[in-house]
């Protein structure tokens, strides 16, 4: 995928005049069945739940097509790193309770896409935080998770977090962290730890989350998206 189709798909999504099925840029880069921007969940090897908060998803895209101009396809996305098409998706998301091991190819692949555009946000689900440092370590051998501060922009970019990422639920009891990955000014990886967004975005009655930490949840998803596509 390159900066300029990119770039394409993010203004289709964004100005909310276009779609991904009316853009011809766009739709040469987009399966049939996507109309809008949609969030790719990543199905990867070693064992772990790729597929764990199966409503979060689907409850964040509905939150932001209420919320945000942004033309969103019906449903979320999966993709595997091996896919064809994994360069039709700007925005992946990862996460899960267990490992995570990427293959010598896909550990190349991700690279790529990364520094071709692409934006990963990897959210811990208590788990599997030893084993995606190990292979963010092996995509990028020189690059270290840098602790984005309160004020970054991240953090005011559609809704106002003024204390930075917020905690939804305990897990171990550490504070709540934004990590990321850097090429040059452009975050290419969002690690959120200790925060567990994705427990947040699922279905209320799942995990008894007081409304306001789901709310929270919600926005902050919102404007992880809102970054990711316009910076």
């Amino acid at each position: 995928m390159s900066m300029i189709v990119r770039s394409l798909i993010v203004a289709c999504a964004i100005c909310g005049m276009l779609d991904f099925a009316i853009c011809p840029a766009a739709e040469a880069q987009t399966q049939d069945h996507t109309r809008g921007f949609s969030i790719a969940r990543v199905q990867y090897d070693g064992g772990g739940d790729w597929y764990s908060d199966p409503s979060s998803l689907p409850n964040l895209m509905a939150f932001l097509t209420e919320h945000t101009t942004i033309v969103m396809a019906k449903e979320p996305a999966r993709v595997h790193l091996d896919d064809e098409d994994l360069f039709s998706h700007p925005y992946l998301y990862l996460t899960g309770h267990g490992n995570v091991r990427l293959s010598e190819p896909q550990v190349d692949r991700l690279r790529h896409y990364l520094d071709a555009g692409g934006f990963l946000h990897a959210d811990d689900n208590y788990g599997m935080d030893e084993s995606f440092r190990r292979e963010m370590k092996r995509v990028y051998p020189s690059k270290d998770f840098v602790e984005l501060p309160a004020d970054h922009g991240l953090f005011n970019c559609h809704f106002e977090f003024a204390h930075g990422l917020p905690k939804i639920h305990e897990h171990d009891g550490q504070r709540p962290q934004a990590l990321a990955l850097f090429e040059e000014d452009r975050i290419v990886v969002l690690y959120t730890f200790e925060a567990d967004l994705g427990d947040g975005w699922e279905d209320a009655h799942i995990h008894n989350d007081p409304e306001p930490s789901r709310v929270a949840a919600l926005q902050m998803g919102t404007n992880i998206v809102v970054w990711a596509l316009t910076h």
